[in-house]
């Protein structure tokens, strides 16, 4: 009978050691890091427009290809670009030559009027027509730059490594300016935007370490840093932010964005990690 009981007491030891266990450990992970799924994968992402108007001669991308910096992505008709160049840069040479000329005369004219050889009508002559050169010449080299840049925009280029995210540009297309043609994403960074509780941010510091899990990668897990932390709620820069002017504001748990560099990222990583990736994070406060 005793060792009966004595075995009892074995036995309620080991399963309150466990609950005890248990419970520190709860406890501790509990208050070791602040946790939120309300985040997700950042990159920088531009939508490539065309600057120049035209219609789309070649297109050399597809979405989700890998493109290097500086490839030609869409290709405009340069026809009409290519001869108002040739026209500007024809312009200017002969505009030189009589340049040249002009210069020579009115340095003559210039030297005698200073000795009172020729008279202050032929001098004001003189220079007017220099003056009158000059400036038709200083335009058509300000046309020949403007030119030369409007015949390098005809090609709608990669702007660094990346990957095209949205290709929308097709071949006989009229493109206008400023009309997004191409979604580009840039390989070069990934970082992850985590919206915290406004009760759970007095916890977070920049430094702290962080465990990162992306939804669409549920077998991996990356490791981050706390970058920054922004200085206004999600919600001060919406479309339509809280108001309570009228006095009947219903009080809402507030967001706080947090900006978490991922570390270690190889460019297969990169490539995985897709812009607006669901993820959760785990920020480490002890």
């Amino acid at each position: 009978m005793s060792e009966k009981k004595d075995n009892k007491k074995k036995l309620l030891g080991i399963v309150g050691g466990i609950i005890v266990f248990l419970i520190a450990y709860f406890t501790y992970e509990h208050f070791s890091y602040v946790e939120t799924d309300n985040a997700q994968v950042e990159a920088h992402s531009v939508l490539i427009s065309a600057k120049v108007p035209g219609y789309i001669k070649e297109v050399h991308v597809t979405d989700g290809m890998q493109v290097k910096k500086g490839d030609v992505l869409v290709q405009i008709d340069d026809r009409d670009y290519s001869s108002l160049l040739s026209a500007t840069k024809s312009e200017v040479t002969s505009l030189e030559a009589r340049k040249k000329d002009a210069d020579k005369n009115y340095f003559r004219i210039k030297e005698l009027y200073g000795k009172s050889v020729v008279s202050a009508q032929q001098y004001d002559g003189a220079t007017a027509a220099y003056n009158d050169v000059k400036a038709r010449y200083d335009s058509a080299l300000s046309r020949v730059t403007q030119a030369e840049l409007n015949f390098e925009y005809t090609q709608l280029k990669a702007p660094s490594d990346g990957v095209i995210a949205r290709n929308s540009a097709e071949v006989g297309q009229l493109a206008n300016p400023g009309a997004p043609l191409v979604g580009f994403v840039s390989s070069d960074e990934r970082w992850i935007i985590a919206n915290f509780k406004e009760t759970e941010i007095a916890d977070i510091k920049i430094g702290k370490s962080v465990d990162i899990k992306v939804d669409a990668l549920p077998d991996k897990t990356y490791t981050g840093e706390v970058e920054s932390i922004s200085s206004a709620t999600g919600a001060t820069f919406s479309l339509l932010p809280p108001d309570n002017a009228t006095g009947n504001f219903t009080k809402v748990v507030q967001r706080v964005p947090v900006k978490i560099k991922i570390k270690n990222l190889s460019l297969e990583d990169k490539l995985k990690l897709h812009a607006g990736l669901s993820a959760t994070v785990k920020v480490h406060i002890r």
